[in-house]
């Protein structure tokens, strides 16, 4: 074995930190990857206002904790804190291993969307601060066409600081996802009918 102090040694660590750091970044949705919706007697459940006010989002629902949490900057967001977006609720939980559920809008669904070029990973609900994807704070141009032909969306978009781009999409609908940027295009189908449905995207390869 290298002594600790030589050049091979060195370029052996550097090379082991790197994959690591390249594990954790693809990993990032891990804790929110599991598909196991929320119970659905969520819109009749208490929400622990306790909860919400100890990480200062007391007050606010489902749709306002997802656009302060996907939005900021990833620098800024909560350790102790996982958000994952599901069909039907938001679920949260936290480092003290207590839960709490606010209900998602009774007509739309939430789905975040991370192109890629070369690096994705695996993810099924996605956590608003946790999950990483590769094109961050990237222009795209983003089209969502149903089933019918019917154009829902065709604007232009820039990914999150967290690589993701965040749509709500009208419930009980099949669609087109298409992706564009600098001439590569990715395009994927998504589903909002049914309550184990995917809510994170990463399968939108830009080629």
């Amino acid at each position: 074995m290298p002594h600790p102090t030589t050049p091979r040694w060195r370029k052996l660590i550097v090379a082991a930190t790197a994959m690591l750091a390249a594990t954790l970044v693809l990993a990032g949705c891990a804790t929110a990857s599991s598909p196991e919706p929320a119970s659905p007697s969520t819109n009749s459940r208490a929400v622990d206002t306790d909860f919400l006010a100890d990480h200062d989002l007391e007050g606010l629902d489902a749709a306002q904790v997802v656009e302060r949490l996907d939005t900021m900057p990833v620098a800024d967001r909560p350790a102790d804190l996982i958000a994952s977006v599901q069909p039907d609720a938001l679920v949260l939980t936290d480092d003290q291993e207590r839960e709490t559920q606010l209900p998602m809008p009774e007509d739309e669904v939430y789905i975040s969307v991370a192109p890629y070029r070369e690096q994705t990973h695996d993810c099924y609900f996605h956590s608003l601060t946790t999950c990483l994807g590769e094109l961050a704070n990237t222009e795209v141009q983003v089209t969502l066409t149903g089933d019918g032909g019917d154009v829902l969306l065709d604007e232009v978009r820039q990914t999150y600081d967290n690589g993701f781009i965040g749509i709500w999409v009208p419930r009980g609908i099949k669609a087109t996802l298409s992706i564009e940027h600098e001439g590569q295009v990715g395009t994927t189908t998504i589903s909002t009918m049914n309550e184990d449905d995917p809510t994170c995207i990463t399968a939108v390869q830009l080629t």
